[in-house]
């Protein structure tokens, strides 16, 4: 049987020392790290972006089918998500947490594990935090910082008329692997001596409980000498983020259904379903993808990235947002995705 050892044996102070112990400094900018009343980072001329993210038990995850090391693993990414999308390299992050009782320092220890694991690959240091005490349920606020040579961050509201919209990645994985283990929990919970069936849906759990930033696609945009004349990250799902994007920027956009990037498992698993791959791919969140606009004379040097997908192109905002089906009608594109407040 698994130890279980008491956070309250260790204490606010010894549990920090606990779980952080094992972090080395990874970035010449971090001049102080954990253990004092605040972190020193110095940027040296550059830049700094900071970004937060709030992550709750039984809003953003279910510990049901979310193992601890890949939500710690998790929670590290959707910030960095947010660096990258600023067109910026994360450099540290801070993280706060908040637990009810039901929670051992081991359970702890394992979702640090994969905070670790996010660090040690994206050379991010972890910097600071606090932990407290929760009634019911996990609580996780992540802030990330990053560093981006003085105004070359990108935002969302600087596209142009023309400009092509391209996505990294494919779409839509994500949405049916939370269908996915949604399905599986009832299954359970209904009776649970039935085994969960995941076989051949390794890939769509996966992109779900351990998603990946897009460090390469920055890296290769960078390489190229292609600066986004906007972007932001698809956390929302694909619709949402285009019409963000448009808003912002004060433009429209037509969007090619033929030319969203879709994984053929996440087709399959899509029929399987019963769903519209095509839905899936633009209403479904937590891809973690970059959609981002490029001027036209940029696109021969994107052909070079397999990773790219041009999925349409920004017009005048009186043509309104489109979508151009496959069977050749237009439909007004709509945002069906995550809603942090619906009831």
């Amino acid at each position: 049987m698994q130890q279980r050892t008491e956070i309250a044996t260790l204490g606010e102070f010894g549990l920090i020392e606990h779980l952080t112990k094992n972090f080395e400094t990874q970035n010449a900018s971090t001049i102080l790290s954990v253990g004092d009343d605040a972190a020193v980072i110095d940027h040296f001329g550059k830049q700094t972006v900071v970004t937060t993210d709030l992550l709750i038990e039984g809003i953003h995850f279910d510990l049901m089918y979310t193992p601890l090391k890949h939500l710690g693993y998790k929670s590290v990414i959707v910030n960095l998500s947010d660096v990258y999308a600023m067109n910026a390299t994360p450099t540290q992050i801070t993280l706060s947490i908040a637990f009810s009782n039901r929670f051992s320092v081991e359970a702890l220890t394992e979702f640090y594990e994969g905070v670790y694991a996010a660090c040690e690959k994206y050379q991010v240091d972890l910097v600071g935090g606090d932990t407290s005490s929760s009634q019911k349920g996990l609580i996780i606020s992540v802030t990330a910082l990053g560093e981006v040579a003085p105004d070359k961050f990108v935002q969302r509201s600087t596209a142009q008329k023309g400009d092509l919209i391209c996505v990294s990645g494919d779409v839509g994985a994500a949405f049916l692997g939370l269908t996915l283990m949604q399905r599986e929990k009832n299954i359970y919970l209904e009776n649970p001596k039935i085994q969960p069936d995941l076989e051949g849906e390794d890939y769509i759990v996966g992109k779900l409980l351990k998603p990946e930033a897009r460090k390469d696609i920055i890296e290769f945009l960078t390489t190229n000498n292609i600066t986004p004349t906007a972007m932001m990250d698809v956390s929302d799902g694909v619709s949402s983020e285009v019409l963000h994007l448009c808003k912002q920027s004060n433009l429209g956009c037509i969007i090619y259904e033929d030319k969203l990037p879709i994984h053929d498992k996440t087709r399959a698993a899509a029929f399987k379903f019963g769903l519209d791959p095509t839905v899936c791919a633009l209403n479904g969140g937590e891809d973690y993808e970059l959609i981002f606009t490029l001027k036209q004379a940029d696109y021969d040097k994107i052909t070079l990235n397999e990773e790219i997908a041009v999925i349409g192109y920004m017009t005048e905002v009186n043509e309104g947002c489109k979508l151009h089906t496959k069977g050749g009608n237009i439909f007004d594109l709509t945002a069906q995705g995550w809603n942090a407040f619906k009831a």
